[in-house]
């Protein structure tokens, strides 16, 4: 039986030894590296450390066994469950000291690249179809055009490239995180892949949030088929980067002391969203970190390098979402701009809209609304910016008004003076210092 969550099929646990697809000596040096590193010697604990069924576990303890770098201990441990004890022998140690100084990776077996290639199809950023009302629900506390759901319904359930481009200010980082928040459903994401021999950790505490309630309680009588705990079951991930993007970041990072590999953000963001914010504020040029995402967007595949040189592939399952506050014309070729599937301009509200925030904002924020005040904002301080209204620009005055009734000690109101006080420290006046 396989589990599954939502749509989502989870990996199936392998059964035997000959399922694993890994080299068997990677198998043995990892097991010898972990019982060496951390002091593990009863089978269901070696098992918990390396993720893998004790059936499993035991045949890898067996092999080791024959080849001399493992013993019993030949005592049994009531606390668990009569199990026999195990240890590393002198030849053991000696084989577990060389492997470190190959490689410092010991704990979780690794999954084998093939093997993820069919979990990332089981669980498709394309398979997901996200609905008017899940997308509604996600962002119902921005206040967004019905023209522009319609735009974004259907790029975000095609798991393609997006563009969200206009005046900063206007929520494309919200638009963003609320894309994110309507796929509600959870992935399996690999603590560790192996390519050729070499490892590469994927699962990162920092990009990943583990799904709650996740683990099986042993003590419970009606066991459910486990997933491979080589996996954790995790949200959908989002990488947000922005000015800080380069190129590099892009490339497998390889720790020369552990001599192991670190997946880069766009392989760490598989079976979810990687959003660049910002685009144009980065070293490089748009253009360039567009190219870099040429093939991966066209062909669903990303090519990575080891130190060696040798290049290999690894499947692109992303939502590539691109945030600028340039239009697209100034940043990019037409050629780059073809490849990006959708193309969604954010404005700023209408009038209609800004009042409609301005009055939400006011109410979660225990301002009260006062219409002298509104009136000397939209028709004093909007007309000297050719009524230009942004998203950001409620919460910043409200902010505003609340920092300067507590700084004086009277109750919170909107006045025309305090409008203007607000006012003043949203735009900055040009006028020429003298050094």
């Amino acid at each position: 039986m396989n589990m599954q969550t939502g749509n989502v099929m989870a990996p199936p646990a392998p059964k035997r030894l000959e399922e694993m697809q890994l080299p068997v000596v990677m198998m043995r040096d990892i097991l010898l590296k972990t019982m060496f590193r951390k002091n593990v010697d009863m089978v269901s604990d070696v098992a918990a450390a390396v993720c893998l069924p004790t059936a499993v576990t035991q045949q890898l303890i067996d092999m080791a066994r024959e080849q001399r770098f493992l013993e019993a201990t030949g005592t049994l441990n009531a606390n668990s469950g009569n199990e026999m004890g195990y240890q590393l022998t002198d030849a053991g140690k000696a084989r577990a000291l060389d492997a470190l100084s190959q490689s410092e990776y010991f704990g979780p077996m690794p999954v084998p690249l093939d093997v993820y290639r069919e979990q990332i199809k089981r669980q498709s950023i394309r398979n997901i179809q996200v609905t008017r009302k899940q997308l509604t629900d996600a962002m119902g506390h921005l206040i967004l055009p019905d023209s522009l759901l319609d735009h974004l319904g259907p790029a975000v359930g095609s798991g393609r490239s997006i563009l969200m481009y206009g005046p900063p200010g206007n929520g494309k980082s919200s638009i963003s995180n609320g894309i994110r928040d309507a796929m509600g459903d959870k992935i399996y994401v690999p603590r560790a892949i192996e390519y050729a021999g070499q490892v590469i950790t994927v699962y990162d505490p920092i990009v990943h949030s583990k799904a709650e309630g996740d683990e099986q309680d042993p003590s419970s009588l009606r066991r459910v088929a486990r997933f491979d705990t080589r996996y954790v079951k995790c949200d959908r991930p989002t990488v947000i980067t922005g000015g800080e993007l380069s190129l590099s970041m892009l490339d497998l990072v390889y720790n020369p002391t552990a001599r192991t590999y670190q997946a880069p953000l766009q392989l760490k963001s598989t079976g979810g969203i990687f959003i660049v914010d910002d685009l144009g504020r980065q070293e490089e040029p748009p253009q360039a970190l567009v190219n870099r995402w040429i093939v991966p967007l066209e062909e669903s595949k990303d090519i990575l390098a080891l130190q060696s040189g040798e290049k290999f592939e690894v499947p692109f399952d992303t939502l590539v979402i691109f945030s600028t506050n340039f239009h697209p014309n100034e940043i990019f070729d037409q050629a780059a701009l073809r490849r990006i599937f959708y193309k969604i301009k954010i404005d700023g509200p209408n009038q209609e809209n800004f009042l409609k925030i301005f009055a939400l904002v006011a109410k979660k924020k225990g301002m009260p609304l006062d219409e002298s005040a509104l009136i000397h904002l939209l028709k004093k301080k909007y007309p000297t910016i050719e009524n230009v209204y942004a998203n950001y620009q409620p919460v910043f005055l409200i902010d505003q008004m609340i920092s300067i009734c507590e700084f004086e000690g009277i109750p919170y109101q909107m006045t025309p003076d305090l409008i203007d006080r607000a006012w003043a420290n949203m735009f900055v006046k040009d006028e020429h210092i003298v050094n």
